[in-house]
């Protein structure tokens, strides 16, 4: 174990964790505020997760439907969260999303155009108009391009293939972080005045996910250990599309956008099934024959909305995954385990100007040219609307001197996110917590601290796996966890299941505490996967005791011992999951935070 006598350290008022877009934003609002602000990232700059958003950036621009505004923007997002989300984040990112999105534009952001020159919108499930502003369905990547231009121009320090491992706590909160360059494996160490975490969601927890090797819960992991709260964890959501053939790509996420742009659900029947399971309450919004749903895309495709009603294809994510996952269950599926979605049936050349990602992925992974003929798609895990508790206006968690923003945060989405929101979420946050975050690093009583016996102890963790004589492949623990979470806490969740996971979870952890990784440090992925894997292990308990406990079935969270809302008992409440004195975890639960009468007034009195 190398010794800490000459340990490198570095010192910023900010530092930053993570560099998707919400790292990205936050590192240059604290730098408006005049901080100097330290990013650290685990991957290279630009190999952020934000680059796999394609739809869309959600904002009520008003630019294809002039009658969107904030407020039925505000309502869609707290419908489609199934009134969870916290409604002051709500209010917030609703009001300053359009802003958001039209600075992107100055900094150099190349949106798609409307006929008159203004930035297009597409259609998005569970939106009520044409909102997401967008760039074919490179959205995301071009997003990270401009927010990393901004960055670099203003100098901002920039730290790359760096884990963090643990953070360093202070008398008075968060005042650094420990960790190590994946490039050598020499430790390394940040005081900070302030620290925002921006390190994404969970997903690699599971077998089938849209998401990347970055994903595995850092964030919410360090939080939590750090004493912060964990909020709706239960609420996994799961992409209704995701390729499913052939296996090596097997869950790779295929946008929304396919299906905001006309595409068609139907099974190995050819049945256009979604007309089926479309919610009793929301059905009217819906068109009731092909006809109509053909009008409705025909108007599309023209640039402007229509008086018809959209496709049934546009429910919301959680409804649409639902329904391809019974189709399939009930034997209705393709060869591969999936459904067909088919836009070929519209003009070639506007399928590769609209889709033009789509397009290659599917006729270079799978030798399918979806101008000619349909894709396979299945249910792949996507989106974490759980993560760490913040406040609404500064992004702050419950341990003082740390901020969280984008998908490692909690509170805006409830219990299911609208496609796009993602977008225009880590855009209005990531600003409001770099703000923040340089508020604090100026406070007279923020210094910056790094505790020596809590280095010495995080330098031991870094090296025991390294040192140990034997123990167990992480690989082998890995793959066991991915496929129980995949079998016991997914789609369709039951309480036996849950607490088998539980369990299963307990002996993981005991194998993890005992983890080997063979080699040397430098350029080690055995040993980069010990920590990452137990921050997995650490969100999925969280996801499997909030989904234990919450005893209904409510947005992406579905029980079929509960298959019901139980608005008596859960409505209003968020699972909350905190790490007691002994260091076990305890879930329990909290109201929302108070909605004001303005906001309620524009539910229509439906909460």
């Amino acid at each position: 174990m190398p010794d800490l006598t000459n340990l490198e350290t570095h010192a910023h008022d900010v530092l930053v964790i993570g560099a998707g877009g919400a790292g990205l934003r936050a590192a240059i609002e604290a730098k408006a505020f005049g901080a100097d602000v330290g990013l650290v990232c685990k991957s290279l700059l630009g190999k952020a997760h934000t680059v796999m958003a394609e739809g869309g950036v959600a904002a009520a621009l008003g630019h294809v439907a002039p009658e969107d505004t904030w407020q039925v923007h505000f309502r869609d997002t707290m419908v489609g969260g199934k009134y969870l989300g916290n409604p002051r984040m709500a209010e917030l990112h609703a009001k300053e999303a359009p802003d958001r999105v039209r600075e992107l534009e100055a900094w150099g952001a190349v949106f798609d155009r409307t006929p008159d020159g203004r930035i297009l919108q597409r259609p998005f499930g569970g939106h009520s108009y044409s909102r997401l502003a967008h760039v074919g369905d490179r959205t995301g990547l071009e997003m990270i391009r401009t927010l990393q231009d901004r960055a670099v121009a203003l100098g901002i320090q920039v730290y790359m293939e760096c884990t963090i491992t643990q953070l360093i706590s202070g008398a008075d909160g968060v005042r650094g972080g420990f960790g190590y360059w994946r490039t050598t494996g020499r430790p390394v160490a940040f005081a900070a005045k302030a620290i925002v975490l921006a390190t994404g969601g969970t997903g690699r927890a599971y077998e089938v996910t849209s998401n990347s090797w970055e994903y595995s819960g850092d964030g919410q992991a360090l939080a939590y250990e750090a004493g912060a709260e964990l909020i709706d964890m239960e609420f996994v959501q799961f992409h209704p599309t995701g390729m499913v053939w052939p296996p090596g790509v097997r869950g790779l996420l295929v946008t929304e956008a396919v299906r905001g742009e006309g595409g068609i659900l139907r099974n190995a029947k050819g049945e256009r099934f979604m007309w089926k399971y479309l919610p009793d309450e929301r059905r009217a919004e819906y068109a009731e024959t092909d006809e109509e749903a053909a009008r409705w895309v025909t108007a599309l495709s023209q640039g402007h909305e229509t008086d018809a009603r959209r496709p049934p294809e546009l429910s919301t994510r959680d409804n649409v995954a639902r329904a391809i996952y019974t189709e399939v269950k009930e034997g209705r599926g393709t060869q591969h385990g999936g459904v067909f979605l088919d836009i070929s049936y519209l003009p070639a050349e506007t399928v590769r100007r609209k889709l033009p990602s789509m397009y290659e992925q599917f006729k270079e992974l799978a030798d399918v040219d979806i101008t000619r003929g349909p894709m396979e798609v299945g249910p792949t895990t996507h989106y974490a609307m759980g993560g760490i508790r913040v406040g609404a206006e500064t992004g702050a968690t419950t341990v003082p001197g740390l901020f969280a923003a984008g998908e490692v945060a909690a509170g805006l989405h409830g219990a299911n996110r609208l496609g796009g929101n993602s977008l225009s979420d880590l855009l209005v946050f990531g600003a409001r917590a770099g703000a923040a975050a340089a508020r604090q690093a100026s406070s007279k009583d923020a210094q910056p601290y790094l505790d020596p016996v809590q280095l010495q102890g995080a330098n031991g963790a870094l090296a025991a796996p390294l040192e140990r004589p034997e123990g167990e492949d992480p690989y082998a623990i890995q793959r066991d966890l991915q496929e129980m979470m995949q079998r016991l806490v997914g789609i369709f969740r039951v309480e036996a299941d849950l607490d088998e996971a539980i369990r299963q979870l307990a002996e993981l952890r005991r194998r993890w505490q005992v983890v080997k990784a063979t080699g040397g440090r430098a350029y080690n992925p055995g040993w980069n996967l010990v920590f990452e894997l137990g921050n997995s292990l650490t969100v999925s308990e969280a996801i499997a005791r909030s989904a234990r406990q919450r005893t209904e079935s409510r947005g992406a969270h579905s029980r079929l011992d509960y298959p019901a809302s139980d608005d008596a008992t859960w409505n209003g409440l968020n699972s909350v999951v905190t790490r007691a004195a002994d260091g076990t975890m305890s879930v329990s639960a909290t109201p929302l935070p108070q909605m004001s009468d303005e906001l309620r007034s524009l539910l229509g009195g439906e909460h």
